[in-house]
């Protein structure tokens, strides 16, 4: 029987993959890749794209796509077996990518291509895919002797097996924890949903009572609404501590994961002769060096440090009057803020949610999406991993031009947060156009039954936001026009640009023209009110300037254990954290919170060096989002398809086949300014 994992080109058979499938698939696909390299380390008379780039192109593809797979299930579907499997083929798998980039026969060809005199007749997209792998093969460690090879690719395997486990015990120590409370009197303030959800919890274990978890769409409501304060507190030690010292296994403590994350990063930089980590990092980003990242996260503190300091002194204010709260703690916070926003703005975040069941927001996305682009969203049929799982078409005047998979509901054994990952990307091949597709994942609170009938999922504004901002990836990845692989969708794109068109699609949802499009009431059916999207408008910025040095916080933080912290000497890294809130925070969390042990972003995902990207995006996107401000005033309408036909063109469309920076400027006429992001976030005098 054929192995479910090596059918191409079609979309995976995920009602068939199984975990003893990954093993002889990977051994395949990895010695079909072993042998094309062989083939192509062989000396040619002239090197030309067709016979060297596209073979192996072709022989990775297939590897990076059944790997992708497993990664994935491995992420949104965990179990023992998987999760067995997917170890014992990590090593094999990063070994291959390692050697591949220190492989100095092939590094050779590709400076044979760029000197070669048909490069100048190369397309900008191929030119760019040439230019990338000579950089990406330095960055890889082709240019090392062979005793440093050894050591830098020992390295790659022990940061990937490194970064699973940290993953792991993040996800092992969310799953385990499981508060029962049997006395609904104790849960007092929380809203009716809430406590649907946390009875179904409980029910699913066989149990009276309600059942909460550390899953977000748990953990988060019980903060923002439970009058009961030693509850609250006892929720947060149990979030903040997960994968510590303080955890409840010590086997999922990830403070070795971290110190030794950091001592073989370091390790690695000094191999490649860079000073740190974060300067490797930012070799394939828009930013040039470590210190003009902290200049412009300095910066921007500084402009965001007035408003902070409003926001808590008008928080603590407002705790120890209203609600006999002297002394707000950590745990404090959520609540109070939800009760001040109440005051200040006359709604709950609770009373908006009932305006938005999944159907209507599903419908107004696509609605928003279609009037942008020119493009159709329609239901499409694929196997999928999980019953509540959605697959979707888009196409452009009847053609196909992408598809995706909807994983919107929190589960155990689905990694927390939420992201666009690729299930492949666009291609031309030789019977026509690979069109890509893209997994969008969300852990959003799941349909709950009232009155023996199943409602729809509630969303909150923020899980909209969310929503919008992974579509937003899932754009950029599906709507491409360029047809080399390498470049295509979000493949070749500058990591701190990669942020832009996820987070500039946040930006509709603040717009009535779009709102009232994607709201019915749960009860009624009713729209949303205009005087009740008027206050959420009012209540937009509402501690944005907390919540704005929140993530600075992390940014420099991330950047400072990447760039000038010792990880082999005496101070800990979380001393690191602690300076950076001491000079920059204006809300000092409690000794025992140990939030980098589940700092996933920087320790298992990709954004090492990089969570800087998050607001060096964000100045990019608000500034993109100006055009369509500036079209709506003259016609009234957000949703221009003119304007949107031009982000399409110039950003979206164009992929990574050229640097960001130029895209920006064929969208936007000119470099990108910080006022429209101060603007946005209520930062102006």
């Amino acid at each position: 029987m054929q192995n479910p994992l090596l059918e191409f080109p079609g979309l995976p058979r995920f009602d068939e993959i199984a975990p003893e499938h990954v093993t002889p698939a990977i051994d395949s696909l990895l010695n079909d890749a072993h042998a094309v390299v062989t083939r192509l380390e062989a000396p040619m008379a002239q090197v030309t794209w067709d016979d060297f780039i596209v073979p192996l192109e072709d022989a990775t593809e297939r590897l990076a796509r059944a790997w992708g797979v497993v990664s994935h299930l491995n992420s949104v579907a965990d179990t023992p077996e998987l999760r067995a499997a997917y170890n014992e083929n990590l090593p094999k798998v990063t070994e291959f990518w390692t050697s591949l980039s220190q492989n100095l026969a092939l590094f050779d060809k590709y400076k044979a291509l760029k000197s070669g005199a048909g490069f100048e007749r190369f397309t900008a997209a191929r030119q760019k895919i040439v230019e990338n792998a000579l950089r990406d093969f330095r960055l890889g460690g082709a240019e090392l002797a062979d005793e440093q090879k050894k050591q830098f690719a020992d390295i790659q395997e022990d940061l990937a097996a490194l970064g699973t486990r940290f993953s792991e015990n993040v996800l092992d120590a969310t799953n385990e924890f499981g508060l029962l409370v049997d006395d609904a009197a104790e849960l007092a303030g929380l809203p009716d949903d809430v406590m649907q959800q946390a009875r179904a919890a409980a029910e699913r274990d066989g149990k009276t009572g309600y059942k909460f978890t550390l899953h977000f769409p748990s953990y988060y409501p019980l903060m923002q609404y439970a009058d009961n304060r030693a509850l609250r507190e006892r929720m947060y030690r149990a979030y903040v501590t997960r994968a510590s010292e303080l955890g409840e296994k010590a086997d999922w403590d990830n403070t070795q994961n971290i110190v030794s994350l950091l001592r073989l990063r370091k390790d690695e930089a000094a191999l490649l002769g860079y000073r740190n980590y974060a300067e490797v990092s930012l070799v394939p980003k828009m930013a040039q060096t470590p210190q003009q990242v902290i200049c412009f996260l300095e910066d921007l503190a500084a402009r965001a440090r007035p408003f902070a300091e409003k926001d808590m002194a008008e928080l603590r204010a407002f705790a120890s009057e209203e609600l006999g709260i002297s002394a707000i703690e950590a745990w404090d916070i959520p609540y109070a803020s939800e009760k001040l926003r109440e005051k200040c703005y006359a709604f709950s975040e609770q009373e908006v949610k009932q305006y938005f069941p999944e159907p209507q927001v599903i419908g107004g996305l696509f609605r928003a999406i279609e009037a942008l682009f020119s493009v159709r969203i329609l239901p499409d049929a694929a196997p999928v991993w999980h019953k509540d799982v959605k697959f979707f078409r888009i196409e452009r005047e009847g053609q196909l031009i992408g598809q995706f998979y909807l994983d919107l509901y929190a589960r155990n054994g689905k990694r927390s947060g939420a992201w666009m990952d690729d299930v492949r990307g666009r291609h031309k091949l030789a019977d026509g156009v690979q069109t890509p597709a893209a997994y969008l994942i969300c852990n959003f609170s799941e349909p709950v039954e009232k009155d023996g009938q199943m409602r729809p999922a509630l969303f909150t504004h923020d899980d909209v936001i969310t929503l919008f901002h992974e579509f937003g990836h899932g754009l950029h990845h599906m709507l491409t026009q360029v047809d080399e692989l390498a470049v295509s969708g979000i493949s070749g794109v500058e990591w701190d640009a990669v942020e832009l068109p996820s987070q500039f699609m946040e930006n509709f949802c603040w717009e009535w023209d779009v709102l009232q499009h994607m709201t019915a009431h749960a009860d009624t059916g009713a729209p949303l009110p205009r005087e009740l999207f008027d206050k959420m408008l009012a209540a937009k910025n509402f501690q944005s300037g907390l919540q704005t040095l929140r993530q600075i916080e992390f940014a420099l933080t991330d950047m400072h254990l990447h760039c000038d912290y010792d990880p082999i000497g005496s101070e800990p890294f979380s001393s690191v954290l602690e300076d950076v809130r001491r000079r920059f925070a204006v809300v000092i969390p409690p000794p025992f919170n140990r939030f980098l042990h589940s700092f996933s972003h920087i320790f298992a995902g990709g954004y090492a060096a990089g969570y800087y990207s998050y607001k060096w995006a964000e100045v990019l996107s608000a500034d993109a989002y100006g055009a369509f401000e500036e079209a709506h005033d003259a016609s009234g309408n957000i949703l221009s398809a003119e304007v949107g036909g031009r982000f399409l063109r110039e950003i979206l469309a164009v992929g990574g086949s050229r640097p960001a920076m130029q895209s920006f400027v064929a969208f936007r006429g000119r470099e990108p300014e910080i006022d429209a992001l101060l603007r946005h976030n209520g930062m102006v005098a």
